[in-house]
């Protein structure tokens, strides 16, 4: 639709992060919490073993910051876990923003091109921006998982291409669980 165009259009930007939306004290309690877990496990994945940063796109506690506050964001827009969203990137790209598949998928979240036909623009460039990757990783998952009426094992199956098979879902499962708090 092309209500769906414009908005995923004006998402595309590589505007600063979103600042999340936290209406009440227990709300930024809990965003507190999940950032600094997130931070720390962060560092704890992205650091090589003479404690430097691997990827220069997340070197620094700004970068970083940036980032973590995009995942909340767009996670909490498209109603998934923060944790299932970080556990994705992990599997899907390790973290890097200008990873590419052999199957052509792109950024963070390794997005397919044809989505930026579907829902943007059109231009798959948007896909090495982490507020673009983020947002169209996250509506596509939310996608699949209306189609799967919730069950998360078939919705990453389909994300990942290999719907009916349990090693990618598990392998996400699994990453998720350390980034919960």
């Amino acid at each position: 639709a092309d209500s769906v165009r414009i908005a995923m259009s004006s998402a595309v930007a590589d505007l600063p992060p979103p600042t999340p939306y936290l209406p009440t004290p227990q709300d930024e309690q809990a965003y507190q919490l999940w950032l600094a877990h997130s931070q720390t496990q962060l560092a704890r994945r992205l650091r090589n073993k003479q404690g430097q940063w691997r990827l220069p796109e997340l070197a620094s506690p700004e970068l970083q910051l940036a980032f973590l506050q995009t995942v909340w964001y767009e996670s909490q827009r498209a109603a998934l876990e923060p944790s299932l969203v970080l556990g994705l990137i992990e599997v899907e790209s390790g973290f890097r923003k200008f990873a590419i598949s052999s199957a052509g998928a792109r950024g963070a979240m390794q997005v397919m091109p044809f989505w930026t036909r579907q829902l943007g623009t059109g231009d798959a460039s948007v896909l090495f921006q982490w507020q673009a990757n983020l947002r169209f990783g996250c509506v596509i998952l939310r996608h699949y998982l209306a189609i799967e009426q919730g069950d998360v094992h078939m919705a990453l199956g389909r994300y990942n291409g290999s719907r009916g098979q349990l090693a990618y879902p598990r392998a996400v499962l699994a990453a998720q669980r350390r980034w919960q708090p």
